[in-house]
């Protein structure tokens, strides 16, 4: 380890020897040292040895950037937050951990490393919520629903309902879906109709989606929902 002001004085050719002896070791450590050397150039190598830092001083020689991380026994490692970029200078991408929520946004554009757990993580937040059957359970409605009423889906994902009766004769059960709560630009998604046998009408029901089964005359009212 050593460092050197990278001049050579007038001086005795033993000492002169010296003097170039030391530049060379000052070459040859990257003018390793506890600190920073005391004369600097654009462009200098410098191995910060209480840090384990390689650096290079910057083209103005105002500061020196680091570079990476030496490891005394597995070797050069990347820093955290390296940038990966083009022969131009545009960052592609970034060597380094980003923001939990950056991943499960989903929003960032900026390429770069990332655990499993933080994969696992992004996909639950990013379409967790929209699978069915995931942490949804069937529930027996009956009691809590009833015909030609509205409803809507507001459980934050998509559910399944099915729903059966003995309609009168001649009669049919719609089950009808609609953007809005007066059922208004709604759309029959099933349709059942029998003479007093029991009849029945399923679909899937996206969340904030208003729903109703339409009868005339029915009994034995069923209603599930998967939520």
């Amino acid at each position: 380890m050593a460092q050197h002001d990278y001049n050579i004085a007038n001086q005795t050719a033993s000492d002169a020897r010296t003097d170039i002896n030391n530049v060379l070791e000052a070459t040859a450590t990257n003018n390793s040292g506890t600190g920073v050397p005391s004369a600097t150039f654009p462009n200098q190598w410098f191995y910060d040895t209480d840090n384990q830092l390689l650096k290079i001083r910057n083209n103005t020689t105002t500061t020196y950037l680091n570079v990476g991380y030496i490891d005394q026994t597995n070797g050069f490692e990347v820093l955290d937050d390296t940038h990966v970029v083009n022969t131009s200078g545009t960052q592609t991408g970034l060597l380094g951990d980003q923001a939990t929520a950056t991943w499960e946004t989903g929003t960032g554009t900026t390429e770069s490393l990332v655990s499993p757990a933080k994969v696992k993580a992004a996909a639950e937040a990013v379409i967790g919520n929209q699978v069915l059957g995931v942490d949804q359970t069937w529930q027996d409605m009956t009691s809590s629903r009833a015909f030609n009423t509205t409803y809507q889906n507001t459980t934050g994902k998509p559910i399944f309902i099915g729903v059966s009766a003995t309609v009168a004769s001649g009669g049919t059960m719609n089950l009808t879906v609609s953007p809005n709560s007066d059922m208004s630009a709604s759309v029959i998604v099933d349709r059942a109709s029998d003479i007093n046998d029991p009849i029945g009408v399923t679909t899937i029901i996206p969340n904030n989606i208003y729903y109703k089964v339409t009868v005339g005359s029915a009994s034995g009212l069923i209603w599930a929902e998967l939520r």
